[in-house]
């Protein structure tokens, strides 16, 4: 009987890695697109918010095996790094944005999606103006590239205001507009979340996404908010899931060339 060679064994190895391959999704952004499960305590304390990006790995399940036709491997890890109240600056600043440099292979995806916090005048330690906004969307899209890496930029989601004839309006101001011109001006697949969320908010009718999308929440209802809750930036579950899949179906159309 023949035995099996490192080389052989090598071979073989490298050979299961190139059928099987990987491809890692990094979602870099603010709170609408944070896993809130990665937190300690998180049914006790901060039960039932969450981000789009806690929802958007469970898009991926019908793909058990073959390959993902627009990804190109045969498997996705969603890797949520967003973190509530950052900017693209202090995303930057904390050192978040170089963990998933750092760590980013060749053909890993990153998914970018910020607005909330840079527009945020009233707030200075996160606030940052338009040219600054296009500036940092620039670096995460050139060192994603560097690292062989593709980037997608993502118009921030639709909040839950201001409304006008019964359509959900942009209340991101010339935001979008700015992530609009980066992918333009570098050439980077875009998914214009705020457009769609509006559209699908819209098309839902103000009372129900109130109720059943945002963090509306009626007293004594959820441990963590005894009191209630009205917040109409962040998401239930069924708010991330409805938005998750407006993500995921957008992505599935892009050219990733």
């Amino acid at each position: 009987m023949m035995v099996p060679t490192f080389l052989t064994l090598f071979s073989l190895l490298l050979s299961f890695f190139e059928t099987s391959s990987v491809t890692t999704i990094y979602l870099i952004g603010d709170s609408t697109v944070a896993d809130y499960t990665l937190e300690a305590d998180y049914q006790s304390k901060r039960y039932p918010v969450a981000g789009w990006g806690q929802e958007f790995r469970s898009y991926f399940h019908d793909f058990q095996s073959g390959e993902i036709p627009f990804i190109g491997t045969d498997s996705v890890r969603v890797d949520d790094r967003a973190k509530g109240g950052r900017s693209t600056r202090t995303f930057f600043q904390e050192g978040r944005w170089r963990a998933v440099y750092e760590a980013l292979k060749p053909g890993d995806i990153v998914m970018v999606q910020f607005g909330h916090n840079d527009g945020a005048v009233d707030k200075t330690e996160r606030y940052v103006d338009i040219e600054g906004y296009k500036e940092f969307l620039r670096l995460f899209v050139s060192q994603t590239r560097e690292k062989g890496g593709k980037p997608i930029l993502l118009t921030p989601v639709a909040r839950n205001y201001p409304w006008k004839d019964e359509h959900l309006q942009n209340v991101h101001r010339e935001y979008p507009d700015a992530v609009k011109a980066v992918a333009a001006e570098l050439a980077v697949p875009l998914i214009d979340l705020n457009q769609l969320s509006m559209d699908v908010f819209s098309s839902k009718g103000k009372d129900y996404v109130t109720t059943n999308y945002f963090m509306n929440l009626e007293a004594g209802r959820y441990p963590a908010y005894p009191d209630g809750q009205k917040d109409n930036t962040h998401f239930q579950p069924a708010g991330a899931r409805a938005v998750a899949g407006l993500v995921f179906d957008a992505m599935k159309e892009l050219d990733f060339d």
